[in-house]
């Protein structure tokens, strides 16, 4: 089992204790500073990021803003060790599945208080919840992003399928006529294997009355979902089989994928122009792309992981009054309306007219009513870190004994959450 996220968790709690976090109020002295915003990944779009340093510079005379950009790949463990430190950022973002554990250790500043002016009851109330532990808000909601399967007419050119069933069946039978992966599912994207799970009737883990957690890849449910993502592993995919969901628009842009389960702003890389950082294929097969919800078992939208993040003021910030400032730009209706228009869900819903008016958009609000999250335990991060659930489903798309597989993956979840 891996320690180095608890052990530097367990430091950030210790700095809390010792008093060096506290509340957005007071906690500098409101003068000039240089605010270090870490965004993750290039979801955050350019202009949002353009009206999110102007608009603080504006409104803060001297001060400055800086956007550092981290990688989801080993973010809990940056995370750990810059929040701990007396160089810490000042305003984070953070995957809403890694949320509790820093809400849990002390690593955010509390914003209780400011529920009210942040938005209130507009908010995503699933990513306050994300954000909130022993009844205080210290992550609140920055944007969701519900998963779609998209798809091209030039490849799949069929009914889109009405259960989850007949998606997997439909991916095999694209397939087996040659499309290299009639559903692209590389084997260590364990986000898209979670309605697997679900639609069968399995759980990730659960909460005992004890209080321990007991998780669930290994009931029967579970198994019957792995059984069924291991025959879309062995028939219907063509993708690495210890690969990731990374620059998944190539393969899509080669032509060689019927159906891609990703957030709703995947479309942004699919029409990325052809001489962009990260290329994608607006003239060729991102053209005409367009999406659909997953079905679920028995119809309508299945249980899809609710992709997104959440922003917080870091506990350790030196520029408290400053940082709540830029998280408040962040969470304000203009700054989320150019989120909207890029196609992520807004924080807040009185921002959701500025959602693109097309398939994809509708398709992810579609989806967004059965989407779910994982489970909401104070050590969850360190179950990410330790890609326990990565090594075990290469394993599963390798055709090794499923049972076998998952009863050792939930002995090691156990041993992380219940540590």
């Amino acid at each position: 089992m891996r320690k180095t996220g608890i052990v530097a968790l367990a430091a950030i709690a210790a700095l809390a204790l010792a008093g060096c976090s506290g509340s957005a109020e007071g906690a500098s002295d409101g003068g000039s500073a240089e605010i270090r915003v870490w965004l993750v990944g290039t979801d955050t779009p350019d202009d949002a990021r353009t009206y999110l340093k102007e608009t603080f510079e504006e409104q803060n005379p001297g001060s400055t803003l800086v956007i550092e950009e981290q990688q989801w790949n080993g973010l809990v463990d940056k995370y750990t060790t810059a929040l701990s430190g007396s160089d810490s950022p000042d305003v984070v973002e953070i995957g809403n599945t890694q949320a509790a554990a820093f809400t849990s250790a002390g690593a955010f500043t509390d914003l209780t208080d400011k529920y009210d002016e942040l938005g209130g009851d507009n908010l995503l109330q699933g990513f306050v919840e994300a954000g909130t532990y022993d009844g205080k808000i210290y992550a609140y909601p920055y944007y969701s992003g519900a998963r779609v399967v998209f798809y091209t007419p030039q490849v799949f050119d069929g009914e889109v399928p009405t259960t989850f069933d007949e998606y997997v069946e439909a991916g095999i039978a694209m397939k087996e006529a040659g499309t290299a992966s009639g559903i692209y599912a590389p084997g260590k994207d364990w986000y898209n294997m979670l309605p697997y799970v679900w639609e069968n009737g399995g759980f990730v883990a659960e909460q005992q009355d004890d209080g321990t957690w007991k998780a669930g890849f290994s009931s029967e449910g579970g198994i019957a979902g792995l059984e069924q993502l291991q025959s879309v592993y062995l028939n219907a995919t063509s993708a690495p089989k210890d690969g990731d969901e990374t620059n998944a628009q190539v393969p899509f842009c080669e032509g060689n994928v019927g159906f891609l389960s990703a957030p709703s702003w995947f479309m942004g890389s699919l029409k990325a122009e052809a001489d962009a950082d990260t290329p994608g294929c607006p003239d060729t097969f991102g053209k005409d792309a367009t999406a659909f919800a997953l079905p679920g078992k028995d119809g309508g939208a299945a249980q899809a992981f609710a992709g997104g993040s959440n922003i917080a003021v870091a506990a350790n910030s030196a520029n408290q009054d400053l940082a709540y400032e830029a998280l408040k730009i962040m969470l304000s209706v203009e700054y989320q309306e150019l989120l909207a228009a890029n196609g992520m869900i807004p924080a807040t819903s009185e921002a959701k007219d500025a959602l693109p008016d097309d398939a994809v958009t509708a398709a992810a609000a579609a989806a967004a009513e059965s989407a779910r999250l994982t489970p909401a335990a104070p050590k969850w991060a360190d179950v990410e870190a330790s890609e326990v659930i990565k090594n075990a489903l290469v394993k599963i798309a390798q055709g090794k004994d499923v049972t076998k597989i998952a009863r050792g993956l939930d002995a090691e979840i156990e041993e992380i959450l219940n540590s």
